[in-house]
């Protein structure tokens, strides 16, 4: 089930990369003005994201108990709940949105381009979240080739209409958000078929009165929309501090932000497949399995993260000069280049433990870790290094906060397994 998630996230993740790189030959600044949503789109995607796991956990959980009706249902009512509060979240942003900017410090000279794209973006914010939800409803069936498939044709749909939106029609920056409602609209119509064909989808209120079905909803959602929206807040709190250092670093560290998220799409495969594996063996009390199968994918992303570090370093002779024109920016990319990526490890570890808290039926665990990777490692240690060091002393903040939260991730998880296992003896 995981393979064909991977290969769309994989798809996904390329097409934000081509996009930046389509972006920086537009200037530093619109690229500039690209990293000042970076905070925020990471809000909206921990919003998402925490609706996405209380749609396949209620539906799943209908589906195995046999609740076909309800299962329907339950898409039927989440997918208007879900649409409506992005559309809310969305609006209210545009409406704020010059207060956002005085938030994350841009320069006031890049507001009226951060405001140009930030429209079409915010569009494509809710088009993008309205078509995750019918993702979570496949695979809380069982089907992950559909959303796989589907997010592997929006991707390279965005990235052929990307060249012609931004410079064959001229209309540059706001032109990428353009591209991506387009492509995206293909693929809510790919989903809006394939929900109807299988009748996954209806809501009758008699059936499934609304207001019982929210709150169950908002019972598994909360808590896991609060662990998925502290990475878009200490992200904020992140480009605030290095947009200090001017536009340049700004646009680096909007590269290097795409760069990260592809860079860790293997581990994001194993916090997908990991969880039903860890839930099936604590029912069965087997935390001496647990541990095992735990240890064993740590190991594994220790590995893996080593192999894409070294893969990185190399490629810091020649990417910073396909990504960016300009000197400074390609410099602060070669330095990350070098650094950061060696510290993924210790950040998969920390990813790792959240998904298998969750599972363990430890939320608060998974919160907690969380806010001590963010709130206790990695924006104190970011800081430290910006003052002592400028940006390069910024990035050394980066890698030792990711080695810290992987040390303290693994105390937590070792001491929750540990406090379970004598629980039930």
């Amino acid at each position: 089930m995981t393979w064909p998630m991977l290969f769309g996230v994989v798809a996904l993740m390329g097409y934000q990369l081509v996009d930046s790189i389509f972006i920086s030959m537009l200037g530093t600044e619109p690229l500039a003005a690209l990293g000042f949503t970076v905070a925020v789109n990471q809000i909206f995607i921990g919003v998402q994201v925490g609706l996405g796991i209380a749609i396949t956990a209620l539906i799943s959980r209908a589906m195995g108990a046999k609740q076909h009706k309800r299962a329907r249902n339950l898409a039927g009512l989440i997918l208007i709940a879900g649409s409506t509060l992005m559309a809310l979240l969305v609006i209210g942003v545009w409406l704020g949105q010059t207060v956002i900017y005085t938030l994350l410090d841009a320069e006031e000279a890049l507001w009226p381009l951060i405001s140009s794209y930030w429209l079409p973006w915010l569009i494509s914010i809710w088009v993008s979240a309205s078509l995750y939800f019918a993702y979570s409803i496949a695979r809380a069936r069982g089907n992950t080739k559909l959303p796989g498939t589907v997010m592997i044709v929006t991707s390279l749909l965005n990235i052929v209409l990307d060249p012609l939106f931004m410079f064959g029609f001229g209309w540059g920056l706001p032109g990428a958000a353009l591209a991506t409602i387009a492509a995206l609209s293909v693929g809510g119509i790919m989903m809006a078929r394939a929900l109807k064909r299988h009748r996954w989808v209806r809501y009758q209120s008699r059936a499934l009165p609304a207001w019982p079905a929210l709150g169950e909803l908002a019972h598994i959602a909360l808590p896991a929309m609060l662990s998925q929206l502290m990475p878009g807040i200490a992200a904020m709190i992140a480009t605030a501090i290095v947009a200090h250092f001017g536009a340049p670093a700004v646009a680096a560290w909007a590269l290097t932000t795409r760069l990260e998220f592809f860079s860790i799409v293997i581990v994001l495969a194993l916090t997908m497949s990991l969880p039903p594996m860890v839930g099936r063996l604590y029912g069965a009390q087997d935390y001496a399995t647990i541990h095992q199968l735990v240890s064993l994918a740590i190991k594994a992303v220790l590995v893996i993260q080593i192999g894409i570090g070294v893969f990185w370093a190399l490629s810091g002779l020649f990417l910073p000069n396909l990504l960016s024109n300009h000197p400074e920016v390609r410099q602060l990319l070669r330095l990350w280049l070098w650094l950061v990526p060696f510290s993924f490890g210790a950040l998969g570890t920390t990813m790792i433990v959240v998904s298998t808290t969750n599972a363990l039926g430890l939320p608060g665990r998974a919160v907690l870790t969380s806010l001590l990777r963010l709130f206790a490692c990695y924006l104190p240690a970011l800081w430290v290094g910006a003052q002592l060091g400028g940006m390069s002393g910024l990035y050394m903040g980066v890698f030792a906060g990711n080695l810290a939260a992987g040390a303290v991730a693994w105390l937590i998880y070792r001491r929750a397994l540990w406090q379970l296992s004598e629980k039930d003896r």
